[in-house]
């Protein structure tokens, strides 16, 4: 095992998303709409992880290319469903549907290409880092927008975990940025990256758990109040 850190981090990683997958169908209905791109998110970051600890186990092209092409998939799904959420497009309307369908469209297309890129034209460590931290930028923005806003009209707390989650990891972030030399040899720069971001990924399952169930319960309050004729 090349980096027996970086691989135990990874595991680490892989085992928030395992349990957020856990909590999300064990406590959002089949029926809640959301809970589709939620399950998803849990499966995709369960791969990330997954082909991150083979790649950090051993290092061969084959590794290293499921491990950039995962994770490329990873930050990629975050700016895809940020914008479901924030803007509910899971919500059954016309236009809606339409935005979706083309958000959807746009970024299966955005992967594609990234993939074709490096694997066709050229393998280019410094445009997929440009990608991958223009992809995170943009959901960070966004989540920090929402979490803002969202305070500003609930006053509650548990509005501003998104951002507080963004801080997190842009704290996390300050890793790959600032390299040194490894600790007793082996613990480096990469593989506290790695576990900094266990933390983050729990808060935001608890999220994305509290808020579904929050949406819920105020559906049927909705449906159970008295309606004026």
């Amino acid at each position: 095992m090349q980096e027996p850190f970086s691989v135990l981090f990874s595991l680490g990683n892989l085992w928030a998303h395992y349990d957020g997958l856990a909590k999300i169908r064990a406590r959002i209905p089949r029926g809640y709409s959301l809970r589709p791109f939620y399950v998803m998110l849990a499966h995709v970051g369960i791969t990330s992880w997954t082909f991150s600890a083979i790649f950090h186990t051993r290092d061969f092209q084959t590794t290293e290319e499921l491990d950039y092409f995962a994770a490329g998939a990873s930050v990629l799904y975050g700016m895809y469903y940020t914008p479901i959420r924030i803007f509910r497009l899971d919500r059954p309307s016309p236009r809606r549907r339409s935005v979706l369908r083309a958000w959807t469209l746009l970024c299966v297309l955005l992967y594609i290409g990234h993939v074709a890129y490096l694997k066709g034209v050229r393998w280019d460590y410094t445009y997929n880092m440009a990608a991958n931290v223009v992809a995170g930028i943009i959901q960070n923005v966004m989540w920090t927008w929402f979490s803002i806003t969202s305070y500003q009209k609930s006053k509650s707390l548990w509005s501003i975990v998104p951002g507080a989650v963004v801080a997190w990891v842009m704290v996390a972030m300050s890793m790959e940025l600032f390299d040194f030399p490894p600790w007793l040899g082996c613990i480096d720069a990469h593989s506290l990256w790695h576990l900094l971001t266990i933390g983050p990924t729990v808060l935001m399952y608890n999220f994305l758990l509290k808020d579904a169930q929050t949406d819920i319960a105020g559906r049927d309050r909705y449906k159970s109040s008295p309606k004026d004729h």
